[in-house]
Formats: C-alpha cells, sequence, structure tokens
C-alpha cells in the first residue's frame, strides 16, 4: 500500500509542477510547456524554426516520460526515507526540492547541449522556472504522501 501511495504521490506532484509551469508559460509569456518541450526532444520533432511539435505523438511520449519522471523522483524520496535520511516534512521537503531542482538543471542544460536540434526557448528562464518547479513538486509529493498515509 506504501508504493501505490508514493506513485500516487508523484503523480499528484507531478501534475502541480507541470501546472507551475503552465502558470509560468502565461506570466512570464515564455515557453515553458515542460511535457511538450520534452515530448518535442525525445521524438525528435522539433520544427524546423525551432518550435515545439503539436503531434500527438510527441505530446503523449512527453507527459508520459514527465509523470514517470516524477514517480521515479517520489520513489526516491521514499527511499531515502526508508534510509532515515530525511522524512516527509517541511524541513526535509526543502532540501529535496533544492536537490531535485539542482538534479532536474543539470538534466536539462545537458539534454539541450547534447541534442542534435532542441527547440528555440529561452533556456536561463526555463532553467530557473524549472528548479523553482521543484520545489512546488516536492512539496506536492509530500503533502499528498502524507494525506494518503493518514
Amino acid at each position: 500500500m506504501k508504493l501505490l501511495h508514493i506513485i500516487l504521490a508523484g503523480i499528484a506532484g507531478t501534475a502541480l509542477m507541470t501546472f507551475f509551469m503552465y502558470i509560468m508559460t502565461f506570466i512570464t509569456d515564455r515557453v515553458m510547456k515542460v511535457t511538450q518541450i520534452l515530448g518535442t526532444m525525445l521524438t525528435f520533432q522539433t520544427s524546423p524554426d525551432g518550435n515545439l511539435s503539436d503531434s500527438r505523438l510527441a505530446v503523449t511520449v512527453g507527459i508520459i516520460g514527465h509523470y514517470l519522471i516524477g514517480i521515479a523522483f517520489a520513489l526516491c524520496y521514499y527511499g531515502l526515507w526508508l534510509l532515515s535520511i530525511g522524512q516527509p516534512d517541511f524541513q526535509s521537503g526543502i532540501w529535496l526540492g533544492i536537490g531535485s531542482g539542482l538534479a532536474a538543471i543539470i538534466f536539462w542544460y545537458s539534454f539541450f547541449v547534447l541534442h542534435p536540434k532542441p527547440p528555440a526557448i529561452s533556456l536561463k528562464p526555463y532553467l530557473l522556472s524549472l528548479f523553482m518547479a521543484h520545489l512546488v513538486f516536492t512539496f506536492g509529493v509530500i503533502v499528498t504522501y502524507n494525506w494518503l498515509r493518514s
């Protein structure tokens, strides 16, 4: 049952994070649609002018990939808690969020550098927003996990 709780918490945290990034897209008028960026890059479907792909395949791959990564992060948190490294609380959430955010920045920066044709987005604001989104994600996981096990 705990595994189901952490998987559901990972899904909830990922949904909150995705929502946060779409809000940032709206507020900043910059492309920060994380699932569509991920899907475009994983399917190598960046348009010739550098725009994101709207294809069903790219969108589907992006959504599935993003939620699987979110579940993997939540499982890592759970593994740390089992090892008595932190716990599902506010203080640990800050450190987990910072760590997750830094890991995401390293991953995404590397992904953009190594990709043969990444989408034309402003990388610096995207990475900064992604860092903040991982704090949202982490607290979404913690709050959901604690609610489900109560």
